[in-house]
């Protein structure tokens, strides 16, 4: 099982959104670490490089719409290597079509979330897929 200490890691290369998360984050007082990577490139290094700050985060929080390489190939990536198939992963996505959603679950993601308009609405979604996942009590 994931440990929250293990953090999470946001691939997602939108500003805003990062510091949406982040936000998110404190509103709730969810203390976990968050590491970001721009890029799912960026994202495969630190979960496979070992000479660099090399992290095993308890979920990944995925967007779709990366530059170079895109979550689905991110996803197909993920599961194709044996030492990261078994990390969980989140789809938080702009994208609401379904050929996108089917993709995503056809790579065994845990959730696929809509990212709400409102930073009210971002706010509860990230409480609630987090504290599920890491037994967090409401607060």
């Amino acid at each position: 099982m994931s440990e929250p200490s293990s953090g999470i890691l946001l691939v997602e290369d939108d500003r805003v959104d990062v510091m949406t998360v982040q936000r998110a984050l404190k509103r709730h007082a969810i203390a976990i670490p968050l590491h970001v990577a721009r890029t799912a490139t960026e994202a495969l290094e630190l979960l496979r490089d070992p000479g660099r700050a090399r992290i095993r985060p308890g979920l990944i929080l995925l967007d779709l719409n990366l530059p170079r390489m895109s979550g689905i190939e991110f996803l197909q990536a993920l599961r194709a290597d044996p030492e990261l198939r078994d990390l969980r992963v989140i789809v938080l996505t702009s994208s609401n079509e379904p050929n996108d959603r089917a993709a995503a679950f056809r790579y065994a993601v845990e959730d696929y979330i809509v990212k709400p308009h409102s930073f009210e609405e971002f706010a509860t979604a990230i409480h609630a897929v987090i504290g599920d996942l890491f037994g967090l009590q409401d607060g």
